[in-house]
């Protein structure tokens, strides 16, 4: 049995407008990973032209949840009955062509066919797994598609070169709805402050107590000296800003030097040690260290 269809996106990334087509595919194995490909990247037109196997177990099997990609899939004899009615063209090939042709890398052939499915159906072709598309084939694009792989081993799965396509369609989509102000998913976070992250950034006055805690925890256990302090805090205070700690962080860490406090029997039972923040546990309960 194959697994059941997980969810789509509420609204296909280009409604449906753009097709993936696939010429004479040997692996319906394969055929199953393009539609997990397309699926992750929000796409679910798919069209088969003459496949050697489909449908059947091991396409289901493989495309991981994407069922309902291969259920709705349109399966055609010729490449003709799958181009008919598009606007646009392009193929995916090799450069060296002994006579030229348009050829576009990933990210503009995404801008391109973005740009057409506006106006109506766009095909992006992908041709058999072991010799791609026909010269002929080939032909009947408008433009050409390289992927810059490793010219030493150059040759990609077929799912992993419609994953390729995919992911530079949906980047390009996301780019749009950000440029609106209304996609999340390229926003950053990778420090205190950005959207998603937890906890507040520390603010000056929490840093420099957890600053003065470290001084004073080091001299205690005579890891530093004030009569020749060299410029250990001053690498200590550039690593821990370098950081953009946290007011979570800043109470773990304070935590961690009163434990050492108590462990060297130095501990000062004063205001000056005490965290400013509640910090978490191992098991994620929040306490205060005093």
């Amino acid at each position: 049995m194959h697994k059941p269809a997980l969810p789509l996106e509420g609204t296909d990334t280009f409604n449906d407008q753009i097709r993936i087509v696939l010429v004479e595919t040997s692996h319906s194995g394969n055929i199953g990973a393009v539609a997990r490909a397309m699926k992750n990247m929000g796409l679910a037109n798919l069209w088969l032209v003459n496949p050697a196997s489909f449908p059947d177990e091991a396409s289901y099997a493989r495309s991981s949840g994407a069922s309902d990609v291969l259920d709705k899939a349109q399966v055609v004899g010729t490449l003709d009955e799958a181009l008919a009615d598009c606007l646009l063209v392009m193929g995916t090939s090799a450069r060296g062509r002994k006579v030229p042709w348009p050829v576009m890398s990933p990210p503009d052939a995404a801008v391109k066919a973005s740009e057409y499915s506006t106006r109506g159906q766009v095909a992006l072709v992908f041709g058999r797994e072991n010799n791609g598309l026909s010269n002929e084939e080939l032909q009947r694009c408008h433009y050409h598609i390289h992927i810059p792989s490793n010219p030493d081993y150059s040759s990609l799965n077929l799912s992993m070169a419609v994953q390729v396509v995919c992911y530079e369609l949906r980047m390009h989509y996301l780019r749009g709805l950000e440029e609106q102000g209304e996609s999340p998913y390229l926003d950053p976070m990778v420090s205190p402050g950005d959207g998603g992250w937890d906890v507040p950034l520390a603010n000056v006055n929490d840093v420099e107590g957890f600053f003065g805690h470290l001084e004073r925890v080091l001299e205690e256990i005579d890891f530093h000296r004030r009569d020749n302090p060299r410029q250990l805090m001053t690498r200590l205070r550039r690593l821990f800003q370098r950081a953009h700690l946290d007011q979570m962080e800043i109470n773990i860490l304070r935590g961690i030097l009163t434990s050492v406090q108590k462990a060297a029997g130095t501990r000062q039972a004063d205001h000056r040690t005490k965290p400013t923040v509640a910090s978490a546990t191992d098991d994620g309960q929040e306490e205060d260290h005093v």
